[in-house]
């Protein structure tokens, strides 16, 4: 049985420091028995970070998302793990207006990070939440989960303007603000013509451990990886300049600078 005191040490273990910036990719089941479960997780977790900023994607991206198209941010659920859903229900904790991939925040300057999702008309444009994670020199956690969760590799691929990765006609949301108010917000939702290029993701890696960029350890049962944001943005970069089809299939990296 994993507890409060468990789960903090093997976080500090894993090298997150108290005023990281950190976003968590999670799977519950994975993390094993936590002595009062899901919440007890999210305790260790914002106590870990307890000076800077903890980050947790809540999308909303399924198809039973959003009924007619319209975001509510104070109420929408996740659909993207239980850790989040909870998260983002938690005092404290605001959520950005970014109507499929919106993230939930806690801790320092948290309203600030999230402010503007509104005039993304993207999943992962550089200037949203997502793109913020290499600005600001974040970790992204992958606590008991697959680097095929990683929405930032959406961002980068966004950034350098890979074809074949953004459906050509928006999709129409509207964003319900605290006040009533509806506000458009059309989006050029993920797309690509060989499937789910997300499940191609994990291909990395190897090569994200050898160089450093990435760290092993564990958290409870769950193992997990510590990723540098800014450093696999870079790499990442200059392997898709090399190229464009990087992700189009699981391949494994070969010959790669």
């Amino acid at each position: 049985m994993h507890t409060y005191q468990s789960l903090q040490h093997d976080l500090m273990e894993l090298g997150i420091k108290t005023t990281d910036t950190l976003m968590v990719h999670s799977s519950m089941k994975a993390i094993g028995n936590v002595a009062g479960g899901a919440d007890t997780v999210l305790d260790a977790l914002s106590d870990t970070v307890n000076q800077g900023l903890l980050l947790l994607p809540t999308h909303t991206w399924q198809t039973w998302n959003c009924p007619d198209h319209i975001f509510d941010p104070a109420s929408e659920p996740s659909c993207v793990g239980i850790l989040g859903e909870l998260f983002r229900q938690r005092d404290g904790v605001v959520r950005s207006w970014h109507p499929t991939h919106s993230i939930a925040a806690l801790g320092q300057q948290a309203s600030r990070y999230i402010y503007g999702e509104q005039w993304c008309r993207s999943p992962g444009p550089k200037i949203g939440c997502w793109g913020r994670l290499a600005a600001v020199k974040a970790k992204i956690l992958f606590l008991g989960a697959s680097l095929k969760t990683n929405t930032f590799l959406h961002s980068v691929e966004e950034w350098y303007e890979i074809p074949n990765r953004l459906a050509d006609k928006p999709t129409l949301y509207r964003i319900r603000t605290p006040q009533g108010h509806l506000i458009d917000c059309p989006q050029h939702k993920h797309f690509s013509s060989c499937g789910d290029v997300s499940q191609h993701y994990d291909k990395v890696l190897p090569q994200l451990l050898e160089r450093g960029v990435a760290i092993r350890g564990q958290v409870g049962d769950a193992e997990s990886y510590l990723c540098d944001a800014a450093a696999m943005a870079d790499i990442v970069g200059q392997w898709l300049k090399q190229d464009a089809t990087l992700f189009d299939d699981s391949t494994p990296l070969t010959n790669m600078a």
